[in-house]
């Protein structure tokens, strides 16, 4: 049974918990959300020895897809050095692709600096699957927060990563002019909690939990599922 190993890298002014993922046997690795500040995950990177085959966006929203060019820049140029193929952003769902066109025009409006549009090489949708060395992450469309927004989990592990669709405690912020509530609720309610009580996630922002404390627990939920 391959052993999921996970690290998180706080970045941006959002706090974005920026996810290294890896298969400790095969040693593959990808980057879910960078959102900013590259250098600091490159470090992390190095500290773990890794160097990913893919950055994984669950959405377009500037504090999980900023910082996703140059960080590729920066894989690229090591893994060109040991001439491995290079690294594709993969994801969101193409829906997305609206905020990812306007990430330096909002960082501005924040005086944020360092942060570029993205242009993912691969789109995803749900019932694709993302395959990490012996890891496989199913794709599921769980819209709401944003339209395009994508959970991916590894049943096999029982764990998931859910950007920000749902949080200890809480649920995706809805109030944008793209948001849909009921739909976020919906997505929850009919494809994440069927999936077990016992698969841990990490989240976009703050603590991780389990799909069982946040359907016990989550006022948003209100113990159904």
């Amino acid at each position: 049974m391959p052993k999921l190993q996970t690290a998180i890298v706080p970045v941006t002014l959002f706090n974005q918990n920026c996810t290294i993922v890896w298969d400790s046997e095969t040693r593959a690795s990808m980057v879910v959300d960078p959102g900013g500040e590259p250098g600091r995950i490159a470090e992390a990177l190095n500290r773990f020895d890794l160097l990913p085959e893919r950055i994984l966006l669950t959405h377009g929203h500037l504090d999980h897809a900023g910082g996703a060019m140059a960080l590729k820049g920066i894989i690229n140029e090591a893994r060109a050095a040991r001439g491995l193929a290079p690294t594709p952003i993969v994801g969101p769902d193409a829906r997305d692709q609206f905020l990812m066109d306007q990430i330096e025009q909002q960082a501005g409006g924040y005086g944020m600096t360092g942060l570029r549009n993205c242009k993912p090489d691969q789109y995803l949708a749900e019932g694709e699957v993302v395959r990490l060395g012996g890891l496989s992450f199913d794709v599921l469309h769980c819209p709401g927060h944003t339209p395009g927004h994508l959970v991916f989990v590894e049943k096999a592990a029982r764990f998931a990563l859910v950007g920000d669709v749902l949080f200890q405690g809480s649920v995706g912020r809805t109030d944008f002019g793209y948001g849909d509530h009921d739909a976020l609720i919906s997505s929850i309610e009919t494809k994440l909690l069927p999936l077990g009580d016992d698969i841990a996630f990490i989240c976009g922002h703050g603590n991780g939990s389990s799909f069982g404390a946040e359907r016990a627990g989550n006022p948003y939920l209100g113990g159904r599922g």
